[in-house]
């Protein structure tokens, strides 16, 4: 089999961190993964926010751990006053947003599976964490775009989690009927 096909195929998503940073290289070559992802007509859309800073994955964790929050208690009124970190201890968060365009949800969420992708080639552990489209359309949110000079208007796409597993996961199995040929 050959390598990439082996990722593909062999990649699980880590649901606890070890409490350590991965290095800036190794960031700098998943990224490189997600920049080069397909795109709708080459439109390059997806923009990817990278943050190592403990403060800010903080503010993240905490700002997405709302929205479940307050998700949760629609079913259950207890859940508002639950301890969550959406982000399971991960130190290092890659947020992908997209400029607003018909084709950005398509090219962020392919920009992201790079990610992820990429990550797990390098044996770094990785998740995919909904809530960032919420986390951004916050006053919040919307303060960490403008300090970075993001100006366009943008969809979040999803938090790419990044690390070293504390424990081990088995994958999922592949659930099956879910290929039809003709």
């Amino acid at each position: 089999m050959n390598e990439t096909i082996k990722t593909l195929t062999t990649r699980k998503s880590a649901k606890s961190f070890k409490p350590e940073h991965i290095s800036r290289e190794e960031i700098d070559q998943i990224v490189a993964a997600g920049l080069n992802a397909p795109s709708g007509m080459n439109a390059q859309d997806a923009i990817f926010i990278v943050v190592q800073d403990d403060e800010t994955v903080a503010k993240l964790s905490e700002l997405n751990a709302n929205f479940m929050k307050a998700m949760l208690a629609k079913t259950n009124p207890a859940a508002a006053n639950m301890k969550l970190d959406p982000f399971y201890g991960a130190k290092d968060v890659i947020a992908v947003v997209a400029k607003k365009a018909m084709t950005s949800v398509y090219d962020g969420s392919l920009a992201m599976g790079n990610l992820l992708n990429a990550a797990w080639s390098m044996g770094i552990d990785s998740r995919w964490i909904h809530r960032c489209k919420e986390v951004f359309e916050t006053a919040e949110g919307k303060e960490i775009l403008a300090n970075l000079g993001i100006t366009e208007e943008v969809e979040g796409i999803g938090f790419c989690i990044l690390g070293h597993a504390a424990e081990e996961k088995e994958k999922t199995e592949v659930k099956p009927n879910r290929v039809y040929y003709i």
